[in-house]
């Protein structure tokens, strides 16, 4: 396994995780037994909006002799007290939810305490009026909860929230397809999306990632919006690419989606290589980088994806992101304009011209005493 480091705490994270939607088709006996599989295989954080409150009971059986080593995202605002998933912002029905989902996991706190599914602002302001966020924080200073979340599919609500300067994880959906607006929650502008994923890695919030396979309409070509299927490989590996992004929560269904799953971590990199979506992707996201590295390997060893990516950062104000330019040992001036890199991209990037651009942009900030690290 693989872990990325969440910046407000310094918890290590898997960088896949598990999402708790779809594993009520599995009986409790197997649930247990495909989260103490995951745990034995370094799955540490488990997203706990389940479509049913049967799972509950199974992960507080199969994680109590570890707990103080996995990581659970509780959700204020999911309420499981009829026994199946609804959504509420009532405070009092989501304390009666949330102590039951506690008793339920045999835990007295939560590692990852999210506002639940905002995706209009009338609902964020009910959130904020009837007391929900400010019962979160209050559990923040109790110890109670550890780390406060959001969970949403809409870059301005996102945003709003993050205004409020309360967050260190975000839930969010990231997929080609949502990226590039198809389907129901493709919801904001390609460069909108791109914008909050820089602006979560800017501020340090980790992104958790759900609907990683648009509930598996990518995986098909007769349900994807663009025609073709992509493999969950691919859709896994698109997700981690992206700024922010620690965790990647595909739904199982049990223990053989699992290993599937899993599979990800041994895959080569041709079986994780993405660049079929530039042949589908629309004119809007043509000429931007997605730091997918199709276009490696550099002659000259430049990560040329990587590159692109502290300066997208570094532009959007991310002082992190130029301290992390500067120990790279080849950068954007040492390009030699081969033009190899701008040959094979899928995205139809002018990687020569933005090797020159990001150098000249750096060059500019060598004058700066110190990048703020």
């Amino acid at each position: 396994m693989e872990y990325r480091v969440l910046p407000h705490g310094g918890e290590k994270i898997s960088i896949i995780g598990i999402g708790t939607s779809a594993i009520q088709a599995s009986g409790e006996a197997e649930i247990e037994e495909t989260i103490r599989f995951a745990v034995e295989n370094g799955v540490n954080y488990f997203d706990m909006a389940s479509a049913e409150a049967k799972p509950f009971p199974a992960y507080g059986r199969a994680l109590s002799d570890c707990r103080k080593n996995v990581y659970f995202q509780i959700h204020f605002g999911a309420d499981y007290t009829n026994g199946s998933y609804g959504w509420t912002t009532d405070l009092d029905r989501i304390k009666r939810s949330v102590d039951w989902q506690l008793t339920s996991l045999k835990t007295d706190y939560i590692d990852f305490g999210f506002i639940h599914c905002l995706d209009e602002i009338s609902d964020l302001k009910q959130m904020q009026n009837g007391g929900v966020i400010g019962h979160i924080l209050e559990l923040k200073k109790q110890g109670v909860v550890r780390h406060v979340g959001l969970s949403s599919h809409t870059p301005e609500i996102a945003n709003a929230v993050l205004d409020m300067g309360i967050l260190d994880m975000m839930m969010f959906s990231v997929n080609p397809g949502y990226d590039y607006q198809k389907g129901d929650y493709g919801i904001g502008s390609v460069s909108d999306r791109m914008a909050l994923y820089r602006r979560c890695e800017k501020e340090g919030v980790g992104i958790s990632v759900m609907k990683a396979f648009s509930a598996g309409q990518l995986l098909d070509a007769r349900t994807s919006p663009f025609k073709k299927a992509l493999t969950e490989y691919q859709c896994i590996q698109y997700a981690l690419d992206k700024p922010g992004v620690l965790t990647v929560l595909p739904g199982i269904r049990g223990k053989a989606d699992l290993k599937r799953v899993l599979g990800f971590l041994t895959a080569s990199p041709e079986e994780r290589d993405y660049s079929v979506i530039g042949t589908f992707a629309p004119q809007d996201a043509r000429g931007v980088c997605v730091y997918c590295n199709h276009c490696q390997p550099c002659p000259e060893g430049l990560n040329v994806g990587l590159i692109n990516k502290y300066y997208d950062l570094a532009k959007a104000g991310d002082r992190l992101a130029a301290g992390h330019y500067d120990k790279l040992e080849r950068k954007a001036k040492d390009c030699i304009r081969c033009g190899h890199c701008s040959r094979r991209c899928p995205f139809r990037v002018d990687q020569m011209e933005r090797m020159e651009e990001i150098a000249g942009y750096f060059l500019e900030k060598e004058e700066i005493p110190q990048y703020g690290i």
